[in-house]
This record gives C-alpha cells, sequence and structure tokens, in this order.
C-alpha cells in the first residue's frame, strides 16, 4: 500500500500492520475514488478490523444475506469480511450476546466504500470540528481522529453498550474520541458550533438541532429518505450563516440502520383490513406495471414516489406463477390499497379503501416523475427549517409538491 500511496507504515499507539487484503482493498477504493488521496493515511492506520467484536455478521454477496463469523472459530475467515468492501452487521435487535440474528439490525460497520465516500464528501479541513450522529464500532470516529486530532471530534451514540465498546476500541487505538451516551436527534450542543456533522444512519427529517448547532457555511451529510422504502439517499446541505436553515442535493442512494427516534415499525395489515375491509374496497385496472414503480432497490422512481405521496409505506409481497401483490399503507389513517400484476404486461387489478386513494397518489407521482425526464438523485435537493422540509428538483423555488 505505501508503495502506491507514498504512506509509510505507521509506529505506535494507533499503528496497524495493514495486511495484504486490507491494502487490496484501499487501492481498489482508491482508483473508483472512494478513497480520497488526503484520507489515505488514515486509512493505513486505522483497519476496519480493530473496530469489529469477535461475532459478526457480515453480508455475503453469493448467498444474498448475512452470515455468521467468529473470531474465535475461524479467524482467518474473520479476517477477510472484516477487510472486505461488505456491511457487517455487528448487533441484532438490540441484544448483542445472541449468535442467531434476529430481526433488525441494530447496529453495524458500514462498507468501508461507503464509509470512505461520505468522508470525502464531507470536506473536512485542517482544524475542522466535527460531530458524529450514530458512533457504531467507532471506526468512522476513528479516522476522523486520525486526520482531524481527537480533540476536534465528538461523536454521540443512542446505545449505551454499544457507545461503551466503541470507546473503549477508540482508546486502546490511542484515539480517544469523546463518545456522548444520547439520541442523535439532540446532537451535542455543549461542543458546538461543528464545522460539520455527518450521519451515520438513516433519517426521515432533519433535527432542527444539526442545523442550530452548525457554524455558518459548515456542511451536514446525511442519509436520509421517506417511509416508502427503507432507501436512504445522502444530502449533503450547506447551513446558512446564521445557522437558521440548511439546503443542498442529494448525491446517491444507500442504506442504513435508522436513527432510533425515527424507525418504523411495520404497519398492521390486519388492523388496515380491520377498519376497511377488502370486501368493501373500491375495484380498477391499471396498465401500470410493477417494473414501472422501481425495478431495482435503489431506484431513483421510488425515491420520487416516496417524496411526492407522503406518510406512506410500499410492501411488495412475494411473486408466485407470475402474479405479485403490492401494498400501500397510509401512516396518517388506516387507508390503504392493493394492486396484484400479472406478468411483466397486462392490466393489474386495483383496490383501494379508506380517505386516501393510495395507488391513485402513487399513479400520479409516476406521471409526474415521468413528465420531468425520470430525473436521477442529483436534480433532487432538500432546504430545512425550524418550520419543516422541503424536496425541491433542480432548484429551491420549484418544490416536489405543494405544501400540505
Amino acid at each position: 500500500m505505501s508503495a502506491h500511496y507514498g504512506v509509510p507504515r505507521r509506529r505506535g499507539r494507533a499503528a496497524s500492520v495493514v495486511h495484504g487484503r486490507w491494502a487490496d482493498l484501499g487501492q481498489s477504493l482508491f482508483a473508483r475514488g472512494d478513497l480520497a488521496s488526503d484520507w489515505v493515511p488514515a486509512f493505513a492506520a486505522v483497519p476496519r478490523s480493530a473496530f469489529l467484536p469477535d461475532d459478526i455478521w457480515p453480508y455475503d454477496p453469493v448467498r444474498g444475506d448475512h452470515v455468521h463469523v467468529s473470531r474465535l472459530d475461524d479467524p482467518a475467515r474473520w479476517q477477510a469480511y472484516a477487510d472486505t468492501d461488505v456491511p457487517v452487521v455487528t448487533q441484532w435487535d438490540e441484544n448483542s450476546d445472541t449468535h442467531t440474528p434476529l430481526t433488525e439490525p441494530t447496529s453495524s460497520s458500514t462498507m468501508p466504500s461507503i464509509t470512505l465516500s461520505m468522508l470525502r464528501d464531507l470536506d473536512v479541513e485542517a482544524g475542522s470540528r466535527v460531530l458524529e450522529i450514530g458512533t457504531g464500532t467507532g471506526w468512522s470516529a476513528g479516522l476522523l481522529a486520525h486526520r482531524l486530532g481527537r480533540c476536534n471530534v465528538v461523536s454521540v451514540e443512542v446505545d449505551a453498550a454499544v457507545a461503551a465498546r466503541a470507546r473503549a476500541r477508540l482508546g486502546r487505538m490511542g484515539l480517544p474520541v469523546p463518545v456522548i451516551g444520547t439520541d442523535g436527534l439532540v446532537g451535542h450542543p455543549a461542543g458546538a458550533p461543528y464545522d460539520r456533522i455527518i450521519a451515520t444512519c438513516g433519517v426521515r427529517e432533519i433535527p432542527y438541532a444539526w442545523i442550530r448547532q452548525s457554524c455558518g457555511g459548515g456542511l451536514i451529510l446525511a442519509p436520509w429518505g421517506t417511509h416508502y422504502t427503507p432507501m436512504d439517499v445522502n444530502v449533503l446541505l450547506t447551513v446558512d450563516r446564521d445557522a437558521r436553515y440548511a439546503s443542498g442535493r442529494f448525491l446517491g442512494p444507500l442504506e442504513f440502520t435508522k436513527l432510533r427516534a425515527h424507525r418504523l415499525a411495520p404497519p398492521k395489515h390486519h388492523n388496515y383490513l380491520a377498519r376497511h375491509p377488502f370486501n368493501k374496497a373500491s375495484a380498477s385496472l391499471t396498465a401500470t406495471t410493477a417494473a414501472e414503480l422501481g425495478p431495482g432497490r435503489f431506484d431513483a422512481a421510488r425515491f420520487a414516489v416516496g417524496v411526492r405521496v407522503p406518510d406512506c409505506v410500499h410492501a411488495a409481497g412475494t411473486e408466485r406463477d407470475g402474479v405479485q401483490p403490492v401494498w400501500f399503507y397510509s401512516l396518517t389513517d388506516h387507508s390503504w390499497a392493493a394492486v396484484t400484476f400479472r406478468g411483466p404486461t397486462g392490466l393489474a387489478t386495483v383496490r383501494q379503501a379508506g380517505p386516501r386513494r393510495l395507488w391513485t397518489e402513487v399513479e400520479e407521482a409516476l406521471h409526474w416523475w415521468h413528465a420531468h425526464g425520470c430525473p436521477g438523485f442529483e436534480r433532487f435537493g432538500l432546504t430545512a427549517t425550524a418550520d419543516g422540509e422541503t424536496v425541491w428538483l433542480d432548484d429551491p423555488a420549484t418544490p416536489c409538491r405543494s405544501p400540505a
């Protein structure tokens, strides 16, 4: 790694041997532009493996699922996953002691490519003070501390056990960043103002406290999304000089564990049907296909629909014999819609019930997206103020939907 980057292997408490696989990953990330040259020394000195527990659940792209790997049972396999560009779950359902994944990952180590590209986009400078929302394993805080100095970095973590482990790992690496055990929703006013705020958890709105705790002209980088899908899209906001509002453009899609206060329990299907029975729903047909809803997990059409159809959850059922049901649930009442798609073409059956006509809203959102040239994420932007948020297209003066 040093031969290519010109970075000597470091000695001292923050030193680590740059393993072959980790060095290879660095070369790949550098070539792709995810690892910026000014982050190379931190990458070399602060490996992700130093912040992972003995039991991890990395994502296996071959299996398409997370697998349990123990460092005690198979240290070589553990190290290989630690040094690979995959996300690693480190805790499920607030229970760090079980080896069996439950339903919801609650702490994880982000893919190195995403961590490093976010640090690149954060655009820190010497002397920048940074507030990190969501310490997790502590790896990102360690990278920031190596680059900026530990006195310029503060990290907050709502889970006390996760915070304690991260604090210990940072200390062992000689990077004792203050890890504050609090809800990221409130930030950390005692250390304000900050030149940069970076969230390593998905949010469904930008907490106004983050804006007020920023320096004028500071940057906020956060994975933002709607309840329509679990997808997040990084947004980079510039804070105005009086720290009264922040505005900026979206960058690209990804998916993070959500900020604890923004997590949504799955809609209870039976409650919706109890309020508005299936046999009393209105019925119609649509020529819209399942593919038009967004063929991929990280599709701009899905993002646009989520913005245009607020407070709505999209849930696609399993396709069997060419038939796939897709449900939509309102979060403001018990309105629902169900669309049954049959094959890639042909008419689909629509049923809707409740005060909102959810499928009508979804189709109108898709028509809006197509009418504006099927814009990608980079054409969308966000402005956040004390009164709320506005998502806009191309310019802050053109909101994606009218205020309610």
